[in-house]
């Protein structure tokens, strides 16, 4: 019989199809598999077909056939199961860092690893609604050239916020709070380190001159550079005791990660002392346990010149110790 048209696609047409249109509830039979192959101009025969699905299985698809009465082809196994393709959109769909149009176009990409009744699974609506999204349209580029400087050991210049250019030395990227940070060194500011949002960088470029710090990072410890830090807000380091109500055990540990050793306390509290980056935002936090009149279940003492934040009209603390208990309004040096 003479060779039919189409023949040399054929076999990778039939894979898109058992990709597109099938999965465990959508299944093709053989007629429907010629027919399907006619309306993209392939001319089949239903003995060719078990050939072909033959040739897909040896060649590492898992392609199955259930019998019976509405039995038929469908592909099995892909490269993601729905439920991670899922978990994907929503990750994507959640990031406030990701622009609208950014997020549809990844999510479209990502219907395609499914089947297209799967796909309408995939349109899903996590965050909230109003909840503002990044209009930056060029963050794709620069996590990818910030990560090829990092590979290159390259400094890399560009220009951040309204604030003008900045050319700094990248050594990592951080995920924190749903936006994506560069740490990087400075050699000429102290503290040497410094953190950027991506999402607020814009022309960045890798420079030719080799990165700085090396012996710096060498001994850089990512996690807890970013326990200091809350919600990556910066401020003078400070060596900080927590006294906290048994219950809040697993937050801490959480938050703080094993390495603090958690002493316990006659009175079922306990107390633990960890280095903090303190900040306004490191008072929120910790207010954020106890109501707008109280810190409630967690006592503060700060070993250094800072504001001791009470009721009343904050007052410059000495060098010693500030112990913060019960009530904000009350406040005392301890020895």
């Amino acid at each position: 019989m003479p060779k039919q048209e189409g023949q040399k696609s054929k076999l990778l047409t039939l894979l898109r199809i058992l990709e597109q249109k099938t999965d465990e509830e959508h299944l093709l039979n053989v007629p429907q598999l010629v027919q399907l192959l006619e309306q993209q101009g392939i001319l089949a025969e239903r003995k060719s077909i078990y050939s072909d699905i033959d040739t897909l299985r040896s060649l590492g698809f898992d392609v199955q056939l259930q019998r019976g009465r509405g039995g038929g082809y469908w592909l099995a196994s892909r490269t993601f199961e729905l439920s991670e393709l899922k978990l994907l959109v929503d990750a994507v769909q959640a990031s406030k860092v990701v622009s609208a149009r950014t997020s549809s176009k990844l999510i479209h990409k990502l219907e395609a690893l499914c089947s297209d009744y799967e796909g309408t699974q995939l349109q899903r609506q996590v965050y909230v609604d109003g909840r503002p999204k990044s209009d930056s349209h060029t963050l794709l580029y620069s996590i990818d050239a910030l990560h090829s400087a990092i590979n290159a050991g390259r400094m890399v210049r560009f220009r951040y916020k309204d604030d003008g250019t900045r050319t700094v030395s990248p050594w990592q990227l951080a995920w924190e709070n749903g936006c994506y940070y560069l740490i990087a060194y400075q050699d000429e500011k102290a503290p040497p380190v410094r953190h950027y949002r991506v999402d607020r960088m814009a022309g960045v470029l890798v420079l030719d001159e080799p990165r700085r710090g090396k012996e710096f990072f060498r001994t850089f410890d990512l996690p807890a550079y970013l326990r200091k830090h809350f919600n990556m807000f910066g401020g003078t380091e400070y060596r900080v005791t927590l006294r906290c109500a048994a219950d809040l055990e697993p937050v801490m540990r959480e938050r703080f990660g094993r390495e603090p050793v958690f002493c316990p306390e006659e009175d079922g509290y306990f107390h633990f002392d960890v280095p903090i980056c303190v900040s306004p935002q490191f008072f929120g936090w910790v207010c954020g346990f106890g109501g707008y009149q109280y810190i409630g279940k967690m006592l503060i003492k700060i070993y250094a010149n800072f504001l001791c934040i009470t009721k009343a009209k904050p007052k410059l603390a000495d060098t010693q110790p500030l112990h913060c208990v019960g009530k904000m309004k009350r406040c005392q040096q301890v020895m």
